[in-house]
């Protein structure tokens, strides 16, 4: 009995830092220009602030875009893959501590099916091509239990590919243009 109180408290407690940190960086979006001044690091920590809001927009992929353009477009695609990846734990999270109150809804029951089908294949797809639908993704990973590196792992390969994507196409449209 004791492991269940145990295990209820684990999900209240990581339910209420995904909503707390969704809340803040949606809250914060504005100034989100203001963290590239930083380099890689502030690109990393853009890209993660981006992607740790759960079905809250923030600009992601624009900070990408244009960082792609001013630095390494492959340090950018890596650093921001890496960023993004770790976002993606607030999905993951929220699944784990929500999975009673998920499991219940349709959409959620179709992402569990296509994950419990293709794993792995299904994480790296559905990170690397942009869609509003990855947080399903993350939420059915942590309520089916994946092992958290093995998610990180084909999150990160997926995000990065994206990012990788993203940022050679804003430095190409620089070398376009004349930069």
């Amino acid at each position: 009995m004791n492991s269940k109180w145990v295990q209820i408290a684990t999900r209240v407690v990581a339910l209420m830092f995904v909503i707390a940190i969704s809340f803040y960086i949606f809250s914060i979006r504005d100034r989100a220009q203001e963290f590239a001044k930083y380099s890689y690091p502030g690109i990393f920590l853009l890209s993660f602030m981006a992607y740790a809001t759960v079905f809250l927009p923030a600009p992601g992929v624009a900070v990408v875009f244009s960082m792609g353009a001013v630095f390494n477009p492959l340090i950018v695609a890596l650093v921001a893959g890496a960023g993004a990846a770790l976002g993606e734990l607030t999905g993951y999270l929220l699944g784990f501590s929500s999975q009673p109150v998920v499991e219940r809804v349709d959409v959620y029951q179709k992402m569990v099916a296509w994950l419990s089908r293709y794993g792995s294949v299904a994480i790296l797809v559905l990170s690397a091509i942009p869609n509003p639908f990855f947080d399903l993704t993350g939420l059915a990973a942590g309520a089916l239990k994946m092992p958290v590196h093995k998610f990180l792992f084909w999150a990160w390969l997926g995000e990065t590919l994206k990012m990788l994507t993203v940022s050679y196409a804003g430095s190409s449209l620089t070398f376009l243009l004349g930069k």
